[in-house]
This record gives structure tokens, sequence and C-alpha cells, in this order.
């Protein structure tokens, strides 16, 4: 009898252990990718007051391209994002103990 309880609570302590590494590995991914979308808007926003103070046709071109080029970034990013911080909230109210 005192195996098999020693045994439950091995499983128990495996699967909070595995969670509080799902958990992690979610929080570091959902960082990371929010640490890329914050870059992405300050290097349009440098860009954009360089192109703004410069005043020139060649500094406007730039700042389309950066537009053209980090959007089309931030849009498959938020793709990746948006999904994996729903779940990194469902997993943290699921699992308040990780």
């Amino acid at each position: 009898m005192e195996g098999e309880h020693d045994q439950q609570d091995h499983h128990r302590v495996h699967d909070r252990s595995t969670r509080h590494q799902l958990v992690g590995a979610l929080r570091t991914a959902v960082y990371a990718l929010t640490a890329l979308l914050g870059f992405s808007l300050l290097i349009i926003g440098t860009i954009a007051i360089i192109a703004e103070v410069k005043g020139t046709w060649h500094w406007s071109i730039h700042l389309e391209s950066t537009l053209s080029y980090v959007g089309l970034f931030v849009q498959y990013l938020l793709v990746v994002l948006v999904p994996l911080f729903v779940l990194f909230v469902v997993a943290r109210r699921r699992w308040s103990d990780a």
C-alpha cells in the first residue's frame, strides 16, 4: 500500500515539474516575441524620426521600404505571438501553482 502511495507522489511531483517547464517555456517564448515586436516598432520610429529631420527623398524611401518589410514581419510575428500568449494565460490560470 505504501509503495503505491509513494508512486502516486512521484507522479504528482513529476507532473508539477513538467507543468513548470511548460509554463516557463511559454513565458520565455512570449517574452522573446514581445521583445522582437518592441524592437521592430523602435526601428520604425527611429527611421521615421530620421526621415522627418532629414526631410530628403532618400530617407523617405528608406522609411517606405522599412515600413513595408517590418509591417510584414510584425504581421507574421503576431500570427505566432497571439496564440502563444492565449495559451500562456490559459496555462497560468489552469496551473496557478506553476
